[in-house]
């Protein structure tokens, strides 16, 4: 069985935990996987795009999976999950996630609200919502769909966005920004056999547009404004309704994989600033602190950045994983944050690009040199 196929779940169990501030899913699956069989699950915050895995890394038989699966779900429900009577799993694995499939997405660099004016006024600049997701990229090819993310990886999607690729009548690959169950696309590189990479980006997205014209709400079309009036009036009105950003996109570059030095012909723009940190200790009172490594070559290495509290419908993540918080600025002489609000992990984020260079300074808005 080629890994990345998809199959129908033997058995599947969705739970839900609600209480307080709390409101969680925890989804289990026991598929099968070449002459054996696998237990899977997904979790996290109701309406989120989901943390999976495998609890089986190898196949197993289907009693030492039932097992498992058995077990799992009732450790769940013995933390106060309930089931709902869904019990299709939103996600579907087969064994193939954290496979290297050697596509590359392209990468943005920020850009300084001095920039703002100029992307604003040029016409060969368009203008996109930056939705506040997962970057997936998903991959038809026969019957076969794959989910892929920002490192190239393969990982497990939800089921909405899956089927909807499916019922595209040919091969494809699309690239966009998850958030929960749909995919907001915003680049198509392959379609019916086809690389579309070194056309110019306007010509992309119109093809994109025609593809989704009729397709499940599961796969939006990002909304793309071109004039300059219509650009000033979406990016306040962005603003002023809390979204997180938005990117600049010139109209006539081809695709390029990866993130530029500087610069490049993508840019993004957020109204609250974000960044990925390493946690490098457990606090008392459900906190955790935070540190970036210092971008000095040789020297290297992990620099405080401040503390973050985790919400209580948050698991604490451990030392060593990657985060994603919010803060309002950066103070330049201690290099913390301030009034941080913990988003949750970052899976697909190696530590290696947890750098301080992605902090803005109190009343500079520049990040530090």
């Amino acid at each position: 069985m080629n890994p990345t196929t998809t199959t129908t779940p033997i058995q599947s169990t969705s739970l839900y935990f609600r209480e307080g501030p709390s409101d969680k899913e925890y989804h289990a699956a026991i598929e099968a996987h070449g002459d054996g069989f696998i237990v899977t699950f997904a979790f996290g915050r109701r309406g989120s795009t989901l943390t999976t895995g495998t609890k089986t890394p190898d196949p197993v038989s289907l009693a030492q999976a039932t097992k498992v699966f058995d077990r799992l779900v009732a450790s769940k429900i013995a933390k106060g999950y309930r089931a709902s009577g869904e019990t299709a799993a939103p996600y579907r694995q087969s064994g193939g996630e954290g496979t290297d499939t050697g596509i590359r997405c392209q990468l943005l660099n920020a850009v300084d609200s001095s920039e703002l004016d100029r992307l604003l006024g040029d016409i060969h600049y368009c203008l996109q919502e930056k939705h506040d997701g997962r970057r997936l990229l998903v991959r038809k090819k026969s019957d076969e769909i794959t989910g892929i993310n920002r490192r190239g990886l393969v990982v497990a999607i939800p089921e909405s966005i899956r089927q909807a690729v499916a019922a595209i009548p040919f091969d494809v690959l699309i690239d966009g920004e998850a958030v929960g169950d749909t995919l907001h696309a915003f680049d198509l590189l392959e379609v019916n056999g086809n690389d579309l990479r070194q056309r110019r980006y306007l010509d992309r997205a119109v093809s994109l547009l025609r593809l989704l014209d009729n397709a499940s709400p599961a796969l939006s079309p990002a909304k793309t404004f071109i004039d300059s009036a219509t650009k000033r009036r979406m990016f306040e009105s962005y603003r002023q309704n809390n979204r997180e950003g938005v990117v600049f996109k010139e109209t006539d570059a081809p695709f390029s994989p990866g993130r530029p030095t500087s610069g490049g012909t993508q840019l993004k723009y957020k109204f609250v600033e974000s960044a990925s940190f390493v946690v490098t200790a457990r606090n008392a009172r459900r906190s955790v602190a935070l540190g970036l490594y210092n971008g000095d070559g040789n020297d290297d290495k992990l620099v405080p950045a401040g503390n973050v509290t985790i919400p209580p419908n948050h698991a604490v993540p451990a030392v060593g994983e990657v985060v994603d918080v919010k803060y309002l600025h950066a103070f330049l002489q201690s290099g913390s944050i301030y009034q941080p609000v913990y988003v949750g992990k970052r899976c697909d984020i190696p530590a290696t690009e947890c750098t301080a260079d992605q902090l803005k300074y109190k009343n500079t808005g520049e990040a530090a040199a």
